[in-house]
């Protein structure tokens, strides 16, 4: 299945442009939940915004999920500086160096403001060299605001607080290459994937084998992930997420990755081989990658104590948590393997029942292979 790569396109750079970071994603619940609307799909919010979406299947009581999060990173303002302007800190984990001269919106009470986040010694007109050897940390940035604020009291008036959430302007660029650089491709080239997959399913009038839910978190990047919307009539979970491209690692901005391991510990050995076999019976590209600085929406939903198979695909990003870039046909090889994977069978059929004696329980390869009816 070939998906719509206008309609990936539209909504990644529409979802780009609503600013979520973790703690303000009120808005982007409210587009994703017009578009499953649009699809025609059930859904439901928690309290603080989580959303889970239904693919009815045929059957009932084997149901699997696809998990993508809505929230990106940001920054928070910690003080109102007494040269006017503002003290931040990050919301969730990156570092200043992508800050520094980011374009930025602050939202106060009671209106939004514009800034630029600066290194402390911005000018070498003024400081010289010194510019080039200030530490990189977020003690030393601050955010120059677009108004008029020479002191505190001016940031006072205006009604600046500590708490103000503050968003960073993605950037988005693409080009005729394929190429993608933004900011903030983490998640919502994810989002934007599995609404293209949904989109597929809904237009081909395709019945999946069994119930997937469609799962969008909303704190995956401060670690909360997807334990809001697991509930026990989910079996196996698939998380779409960045992989980085990097030395040292596996994934490119052509295949899938099928992360093997991250700092959380292995997937499930037997999801992740399934997800290969598709990738090999229907010649989809992939890759293999183990991340040893990362974590995902399954973590959180493990240590919660969710008894779940876990797995995740990732689409191939460079610099990530910085200025990012992947390109369209990793987007399209991670859509096409979800796509497969939701028309598949359960993986075990053992697994409809949260617990039940040794009988359809799998074998990992060793030197005495049993085999057993799956």
């Amino acid at each position: 299945m070939n998906l719509d790569t206008a309609y990936l396109k539209e909504h990644l750079l529409s979802l780009l442009q609503i600013p979520s970071p973790s703690g303000y994603t009120d808005q982007i619940v409210h587009y994703v939940c017009h578009e499953l609307e649009t699809l025609g799909l059930s859904y439901n919010v928690t309290r603080r915004g989580a959303i889970r979406a239904t693919l009815a299947g045929k059957n009932k009581s084997m149901d699997r999920a696809v998990c993508v999060h809505l929230d990106t990173l940001g920054a928070m303002v910690s003080q109102l500086k007494s040269n006017g302007r503002l003290a931040i800190w990050p919301i969730g984990s990156w570092s200043s160096r992508f800050a520094e001269g980011a374009r930025v919106t602050i939202f106060t009470q009671n209106r939004e403001y514009r800034g630029t986040i600066l290194p402390l010694k911005a000018s070498g007109h003024t400081f010289n060299k010194e510019v080039d050897t200030q530490p990189v940390t977020w003690e030393q940035v601050e955010v120059r605001v677009d108004a008029h604020c020479e002191k505190k009291s001016d940031l006072k008036h205006l009604g600046f607080e500590a708490g103000d959430f503050i968003a960073v302007d993605p950037c988005p660029e693409m080009d005729d290459s394929g190429y993608i650089n933004s900011r903030h491709l983490d998640d919502k080239a994810g989002v934007a994937i599995l609404l293209s997959v949904a989109r597929a399913i809904v237009e081909n009038e395709i019945t999946l084998p069994v119930d997937c839910h469609l799962l969008f978190t909303i704190n995956e990047e401060i670690g909360v992930g997807a334990t809001e919307v697991l509930y026990n009539d989910i079996t196996e979970m698939i998380v779409i997420d960045i992989a980085m491209i990097a030395p040292g690692q596996n994934s490119t901005d052509v295949a899938t990755t099928l992360v093997m391991m991250d700092e959380a510990g292995p997937f499930d050995y037997h999801l992740n081989k399934k997800l290969t076999d598709i990738c090999k019976n229907k010649n989809i590209p992939y890759e293999k990658d183990i991340f040893r600085y990362y974590r995902s929406d399954s973590a959180s939903a493990i240590e919660a104590g969710s008894d779940i198979r876990t797995a995740l695909v990732g689409f191939g990003v460079d610099a990530s948590h910085g200025y990012e870039r992947t390109h369209i046909s990793t987007l399209k090889n991670s859509g096409n393997l979800i796509f497969e994977y939701l028309l598949s069978n359960p993986t075990f059929k053992r697994d409809k029942n949260d617990m039940s004696n040794i009988n359809g329980f799998p074998n990992q390869p060793t030197r005495d292979i049993i085999n057993i009816e799956t």
